[in-house]
């Protein structure tokens, strides 16, 4: 950061101190120390982050932080990921048919951000930690925008892998209409905010506050806000409010303070009640759920979080999770919670993170346009001996599941941006690809046929408000493979690749940092300022390590 930026930040930062009373603790982790040294200050949020600072956001009673602190200890790590088994290659003799579910969170990647600003070396951060596929849906791609009455477009282009000579690499992105959220139907919003003991740190409760308020300021009077808050035991705060009453809404928030228990079910009950209360019909009706996901009274295991949100979707009420701070963060159970209700998961590291989630992309978070978005491709084993999904580890669905209107997958919202690469392993290349002879197919061994058609993409959707699902279908042929695809190829390519090497993958092959700075160069990051961030990070993670 330059010189004069840096004393801007600092000024700013001693101000907020003064107005916030000076009742909170240092914390190393805190959200305004996730400022980067080139001035990016996660992506365009410098001293602006600060003025919600002026709004009066108390912090915490300083006997509940010291209370925590002697149960916790300063430095303690408890934070929980889910263990990742990495897919392999698949011979197309085999299994000729890939089949996955849509996924849009993007919380892996802007906490692999936070751990990353936070001087983590590759071999602390956890494998479980990193999953390609919401690194790869955090950037914009210059996709094909949807057609007539379809909700997304569909854009398919195929290169050469870049960490593996011997494979080629296919993407697949899908795009919706991004909306202006004031053209939005209405809204029923809960904010089901975690107030309890282990939310007391700056990066958590505190930037939880200022980040709602920004939020709010995009609301008018067609919408409705509740906020129910949990700790020991759950609290409703305000019923039903309209959105233009801003300043009754964001005085709530600035009374909050931390402490006790997490009783997270609890409060889970009382959001949906209060959903379903003030439900409008055709409206946005969700519950947004804020907490580092320690919830430690009532049901607590992910089988248990997953029956309960499960069974209150259905209400037609959907389910938004927002991940914060440090150290205690139950990323697991986090992401159970917004899978299973119909909802997206991210994690809010600082205020820019919080301006760019519900701000820039609030449409995104909060409309749902397809439901139930599943993925289907079959190879054609003329062109195609082998594959590999990057990714997508806990995605996967059984083939019977794409035709299963019953099967639960992802939801796509307003403005979204689903990414997913294919390692492709051609017929006569190099690299063997392990399959198992078949019995009862050697009269009819599956050869495919010679028309130029590698593979057929087949995705299957639901209207938001509707139980019976669309089919669409899509070929990819010859014709789109590239010696020099389009920037945005080597983007994805480069985040792949660098995802691969922080999980130190099996697959990794050829994959380097350079390789992935050299990639980055084809990529005009200069343009957007997410993508300019994150040719930082490489470049900080390789010091790193």
């Amino acid at each position: 950061m330059k010189k004069k930026k840096m004393q801007a930040v600092l000024t700013a930062m001693l101000i907020a101190g003064v107005i916030l009373g000076g009742c909170g603790r240092g914390n190393k982790n805190a959200a305004t120390d996730n400022l980067y040294a080139d001035g990016q200050g996660m992506a365009g949020m410098e001293v602006e982050a600060f003025d919600a600072a002026e709004k009066g956001f108390g912090y915490n009673d300083v006997a509940v932080l010291k209370e925590q602190e002697d149960i916790m200890g300063p430095n303690m790590n408890t934070e929980e990921y889910n263990s990742l088994k990495e897919l392999g290659y698949k011979s197309v003799k085999n299994e000729p048919l890939s089949t996955f579910s849509a996924d849009v969170d993007t919380a892996s990647y802007s906490n692999l951000r936070r751990m990353i600003t936070e001087n983590w070396s590759m071999e602390s951060i956890p494998k479980g930690a990193v999953r390609i596929e919401e690194m790869l849906n955090y950037f914009s791609y210059d996709y094909n925008l949807p057609k007539g009455d379809a909700p997304f477009g569909v854009t398919t282009l195929m290169g050469d892998c870049p960490w593996n000579e011997d494979a080629r690499l296919l993407q697949i992105g899908l795009k919706t209409k991004k909306i202006d959220f004031s053209e939005a139907p209405e809204s029923n919003l809960v904010f089901l905010l975690d107030v309890s003991g282990s939310m007391y740190d700056d990066d958590k409760l505190p930037l939880l506050q200022r980040s709602f308020a920004l939020l709010v300021e995009e609301l008018d009077e067609k919408d409705r806000v509740s906020i129910v808050t949990y700790a020991g035991s759950d609290e409703i705060v305000l019923k039903g409010v309209s959105g233009d009453d801003k300043s009754t809404i964001i005085e709530a928030l600035e009374t909050l303070r931390a402490g006790g228990s997490t009783n997270g079910s609890d409060g889970i009950e009382t959001a949906y009640r209060l959903a379903e209360k003030y439900f409008i019909e055709g409206g946005n009706n969700r519950v947004i759920l804020a907490t580092d996901g320690d919830l430690n009274v009532g049901v607590t295991s992910e089988s248990e979080l997953y029956e309960l949100i499960t069974e209150k979707k259905e209400s037609g009420v959907y389910l938004s999770v927002l991940g914060f701070g440090t150290g205690n963060i139950k990323d697991n159970k986090m992401e159970a919670l917004a899978d299973s209700g119909n909802g997206n998961y991210a994690y809010i590291d600082s205020l820019g993170e919080a301006k760019k989630v519900l701000v820039e992309q609030l449409g995104a978070t909060l409309v749902t346009v397809a439901k139930d978005v599943k993925l289907q491709v079959e190879f054609n084993p003329a062109y195609v001996e082998g594959y590999r999904l990057l990714g997508y580890e806990n995605r996967m669905l059984e083939t019977q599941d794409f035709d299963d209107d019953k099967k639960d997958a992802g939801e796509i919202g307003a403005g979204h941006m689903v990414t997913a690469l294919y390692e492709i392993i051609p017929v006569g290349s190099g690299q063997e690809v392990p399959s198992t002879e078949l019995k009862y197919q050697e009269q009819q061994e599956s050869v495919g046929v010679e028309n130029g058609e590698w593979m057929n993409l087949k995705i299957r959707y639901k209207a938001p408000d509707s139980d019976k699902s669309q089919l669409d279908s899509y070929v990819v042929t010859e014709d789109m493979y590239m010696e020099q695809p389009a920037e945005d190829f080597y983007f994805a390519a480069a985040v792949a690749e660098f995802g691969l090497l922080v999980r130190d993958s099996e697959y990794k092959k050829d994959a380097s940092f350079e390789n992935v700075l050299e990639l980055l160069e084809k990529a005009d990051t200069d343009a957007d300022e997410y993508k300019d961030e994150f040719v930082y990070l490489v470049k900080k993670l390789k010091k790193n390590s």
